[in-house]
């Protein structure tokens, strides 16, 4: 399954170009913005690099969430579910495609905006080194997770829940502390915050930058989280899909 959508993508220039625009779009909008805040008087204002880094590493979060929705969107476009389960394929190992291919697809998006952010910028997220990596795995496996569980309540409702793709991951954004840090929320909002493996990522990436310190309790907060949520996302999705298989949903999906 995982081939088979690399040949999907491979077989289509403007899916590829289309994976790396926005990415691109978000990072020349936001990285402009922040020459000019650096331009500023106001020491507040000169953590260089930072909002960069957080543009790049939320469209590693959201990138990861949509590639899971969208690959499985494409099965339910062209009513192709039933093909595949008359096949010996297991709705699990269909999951773990899909995770798969979501890999792929962010890197191909996110990959050329982080190269591009060095000759216009002068900022390589890439200075990072080895917190990059976990910073990047987590948001990956967070995303993932998302995407699995939104997936499967399109697979439940129909296509008329086909706006959670993009509704899901969105509705989260706010209480990652993408661009801001969690203390800026609500005292109760923070504790639901720091519920999101996303907010311990976000928190651990201003660190590095400003202070050039890994915390590495945040780290293992966010793995421990990211646990939790790939296994309900896991579980939502194949529990969904045993409802569908005795609905008959399987036949029915489509546009």
């Amino acid at each position: 399954m995982a081939l088979r959508y690399l040949f999907l993508l491979r077989s289509s220039w403007t899916r590829i170009v289309e994976l790396a625009y926005w990415p691109i779009m978000q990072m020349i909008m936001w990285g402009f913005m922040t020459e000019f805040l650096l331009r500023s008087a106001s020491p507040v204002l000169k953590a260089a690099g930072m909002l960069i880094a957080a543009v790049l590493l939320w469209d590693v979060m959201f990138r990861s969430n949509i590639g899971v929705a969208i690959s499985f969107l494409e099965e339910m476009w062209s009513r192709n579910l039933a093909q595949l389960f008359a096949s010996p394929l297991r709705p699990y190992e269909w999951a773990l495609s899909l995770l798969t291919i979501s890999l792929v697809r962010t890197l191909i998006g996110v990959l050329p905006a982080a190269l591009l952010a060095i000759p216009l910028y002068n900022y390589s997220i890439f200075d990072m080194g080895l917190p990059l990596i976990a910073f990047f795995a987590n948001l990956m496996i967070f995303g993932g997770a998302v995407g699995l569980a939104v997936s499967a309540l399109i697979l439940r409702y129909g296509m008329g829940a086909e706006s959670l793709a993009w509704v899901g991951i969105f509705a989260i954004a706010p209480i990652s502390g993408i661009y801001y840090p969690i203390d800026t929320l609500p005292h109760w909002l923070q504790t639901v915050a720091w519920a999101l493996p996303s907010a311990a990522v976000f928190e651990g990436m201003r660190t590095v930058l400003a202070d050039g310190v890994f915390r590495t309790d945040l780290f293992y907060r966010a793995i421990l989280l990211n646990v939790v949520y790939m296994m309900a996302g896991l579980a939502i999705f194949l529990a969904v899909f045993r409802i569908a298989r005795k609905r008959g949903l399987l036949l029915q999906a489509g546009e």
